[in-house]
C-alpha cells in the first residue's frame, strides 16, 4: 500500500473496475467543478459504491473503490457534461471529509495492482462468452484493450457486465486474486442460465 493520498470521491450506485469504462452524466455543481479540476491537473477521482443514501445527496460509501481517469468528454444535448472514465488503481478509503459544496474528499491508500495471471483452461468458456459480446458493447468500450487470456481482465469485465447484485460486484472488486474472482463468478453466471 502507498502513503495516504487526498482524492475527490464520487459515490455512485455502480462499481468501477480496473480497466473498465464508465460513462457519466455530470450536472451537480460540486461534480462539474471536480471534473474541471481533474481535467486541468490530469489527476483522476475516486469512484465508490454507495452503501446508503443517494447519488444526488449525502451518502455513506464502501471503503474500497477505484481511481477513475477521464478518457473522453462531451457537452450533451441537455447542456450537461458527458464523460467516459476508465478505472485504474484500486484504493482503500482511510477517512472522508466533506467540503462546503458537498464534495467528499478522501484520504486513500492506493493498492498494488494484482499480478497478471494467465486464464486457467477451466474458465475458457467464460472468456469465450465475453469475447462473443465484446464487439457489441458500444463506444464506451473503445478505450478498452481486450485481453481474453488474462484471468484478472476477464473476471473484471464479467463482473462489471453481468446483471448481478451490486454487493456481488463490490465483492469481486475487493478480491485480489484473479482465479478466486472467476471461481466466485462461475456459479453466478450459471444461475443466469448461461
Amino acid at each position: 500500500m502507498s502513503a495516504p493520498l487526498e482524492l475527490p470521491l464520487f459515490p455512485l450506485q455502480t462499481v468501477l473496475f480496473p480497466g473498465g469504462p464508465l460513462p457519466l452524466r455530470i450536472f451537480e455543481p460540486r461534480y462539474v467543478d471536480m471534473i474541471g479540476r481533474c481535467m486541468k491537473s490530469g489527476v483522476g477521482f475516486g469512484v465508490t459504491l454507495i452503501k446508503s443514501g443517494q447519488e444526488t445527496g449525502a451518502a455513506s460509501m464502501h471503503d474500497f473503490g477505484t481511481v477513475a481517469n477521464i478518457v473522453d468528454f462531451d457537452q450533451l444535448a441537455d447542456g450537461t457534461l458527458g464523460i467516459v472514465v476508465l478505472g485504474s488503481t484500486r484504493f482503500m478509503v482511510r477517512s472522508v471529509s466533506r467540503q462546503p459544496d458537498g464534495l467528499n474528499v478522501g484520504m486513500v491508500e492506493l493498492l498494488q495492482d494484482e499480478p497478471v495471471v494467465a486464464l486457467p483452461t477451466r474458465f475458457a468458456d467464460m472468456a469465450r462468452l465475453l469475447e462473443s459480446v465484446f464487439e457489441d458493447l458500444g463506444p464506451q468500450y473503445q478505450h478498452v484493450q481486450p485481453r481474453f487470456d488474462d484471468a484478472g481482465w476477464v473476471g473484471c469485465r464479467l463482473a462489471e457486465l453481468l446483471p448481478i447484485d451490486l454487493e456481488h460486484k463490490q465483492h469481486c472488486l475487493e478480491l485480489f486474486d484473479a482465479v478466486k474472482r472467476l471461481e466466485y463468478l462461475e456459479p453466478l453466471l450459471k444461475s443466469l442460465g448461461r
